[in-house]
């Protein structure tokens, strides 16, 4: 059964970057820093978190992560390639071995019909290998249910990636 809570998701993430040796950055836009928080409110995270982005705007994704403005036009920032852009330029800027990045539409408002409010792109990405995967969900609630559900999403995909890369017992 998955964890249900962030804490255990955040301890868990922190369990398996350890064993593996790594260290994790984020880029986050509706989540607005959420990633970063639950993770650093566990003990210990300095020794596998190493930074958050928080882009909430276009031009924050261009300037501190260098997603395309081609990117951006063609997809909008709400697409599974403007997430790959976010994890790979965390990674690009900063030591991290792995990056998680999440943007969507929270809500109430600024959801398409192509775009509906509770679409959110992710996307986790190695530095070893420039391994990115990509993945858009859907998510139904109020705009804080949304964005934790996303939360949750994103840190059981760095989990899900982690265990499927450790020998096992490891």
């Amino acid at each position: 059964m998955p964890p249900d809570t962030l804490a255990t998701l955040a301890t868990l993430v922190g369990t398996r970057l350890k064993a593996a040796g790594e260290t994790l950055a984020t880029a986050e836009s509706c989540t607005g820093g959420w990633v970063a928080q639950a993770v650093t409110a566990i003990s210990g995270s300095s020794e596998w978190f190493e930074r958050g982005f928080v882009t909430y705007t276009n031009a924050a994704k261009q300037e501190m992560l260098g997603v395309s403005s081609d990117t951006l036009a063609r997809h909008g920032s709400v697409s599974e390639q403007t997430a790959s852009e976010m994890a790979s330029g965390a990674l690009e800027r900063s030591h991290a071995g792995f990056a998680l990045s999440i943007t969507g539409v929270a809500g109430p408002s600024g959801g398409s019909r192509a775009k509906p409010v509770g679409t959110v792109c992710f996307a986790w990405a190695r530095r070893a290998d420039g391994a990115v995967r990509v993945q858009t969900r859907r998510f139904e609630g109020d705009r804080e249910a949304v964005r934790r559900q996303s939360v949750m999403h994103s840190l059981q995909g760095v989990i899900e990636w982690l265990d499927a890369a450790l020998p096992a017992g490891g």
